[in-house]
């Protein structure tokens, strides 16, 4: 897959077929969309392209607002390389980008940059200066400037549209078993393993420690059947999200134990998925009364793990 940073008309694309837009999280809706331009672009004999921002737009005309992410950039381009995209369009959102019209979008990105002939956009989609372009206008636009414009419907699942910001919701809600079924995928988040404070030993269930990314969504605070990816081998986990209510002066932070035993991963890189949800976070009446609530997350979270696996294999 090509990542090409700007628009440019001196780039040459076969029969470009597109799309617009962010696609934080590369949720069913998303993926759905995708598989439209890709089909298109191959019955063409074209090329599949998605024109998306970096930084995201709310990153600018709102750098005030607390705005998470479900993925990180390099984990958006490796979702459209295994959609099948053939090429990312970065571009550079500044607030003079965001002040084109719609007219001149179309004319200076969509025409002359891109020389898009065929436009796959969900149905509420909105661009140029306040978003002051909505679907018909750029299907006026688009007969002005020779491309064909597909309006997309929303994919619905368990009773409403599939959208990043219900997402979002879901698993700042704990519910990510939720989530996963929105995304076709459970939500994860990864990083380097740090030193924690040791209490894992103590208690019986040493853990690796992550700190929480500040800009990515995180689930509330509770226990979660997990699997945890170390290399390339997968682990069967719990993980806890948390401040550790039940002991004096604790940060909020992640910490996963793995099921097999296995821990001694200080400065790895590791990757946890997030199945379901055990319990909410507690305050307990000291270690020996924790030790026994924490045996029986471990086999509750067995048990989700057991089903999460039959339902994969089925």
């Amino acid at each position: 897959m090509k990542v090409t940073r700007g628009y440019s008309s001196r780039t040459v694309r076969p029969y470009p077929v597109g799309t617009i837009g962010n696609f934080d999280g590369h949720h069913r809706g998303h993926h759905a969309l995708l598989q439209r331009v890709i089909e298109t672009a191959r019955k063409k004999e074209g090329t599949a392209v998605v024109l998306t921002f970096d930084p995201h737009p709310v990153k600018i005309l709102a750098p005030q607002a607390d705005f998470r992410f479900l993925t990180d950039g390099r984990e958006k381009l490796a979702r459209f390389e295994q959609a099948g995209i053939d090429e990312v369009v970065l571009v550079e959102f500044t607030r003079t980008f965001a002040s084109l019209t719609p007219e001149l979008f179309a004319e200076q990105v969509l025409y002359n940059g891109l020389g898009f002939k065929e436009i796959f956009v969900g149905q509420h989609f909105a661009f140029g200066h306040k978003r002051a372009g909505k679907i018909d206008d750029l299907r006026r636009l688009g007969e002005q400037f020779d491309f064909m414009v597909h309006p997309t419907p929303p994919v619905t699942l368990d009773g409403g549209v599939v959208s990043s910001t219900r997402i979002r919701q879901l698993i700042m809600a704990g519910q990510v078993d939720q989530a996963m079924l929105l995304l076709g995928r459970p939500y994860a988040l990864s990083g380097i393993v740090i030193p924690g404070d040791g209490r894992g030993h103590t208690l019986g269930c040493p853990t690796a420690n992550l700190p929480l990314p500040l800009d990515r969504v995180t689930p509330a605070d509770g226990i979660y059947a997990s699997i945890t990816t170390v290399g390339t081998d997968r682990h069967d986990s719990v993980t806890y999200v948390g401040s550790k209510p039940t002991f004096p002066g604790g940060t909020r932070g992640l910490e996963v134990y793995l099921l097999n035993g296995q821990y001694d991963l200080y400065g790895r890189a590791i990757t946890v998925e997030l199945i379901d949800r055990v319990r909410g976070d507690a305050q307990f009446d000291g270690e020996e009364a924790l030790r026994r609530q924490m045996a029986i997350d471990v086999e509750s979270a067995r048990q989700l793990l057991r089903r999460y696996h039959d339902a994969m294999e089925a």
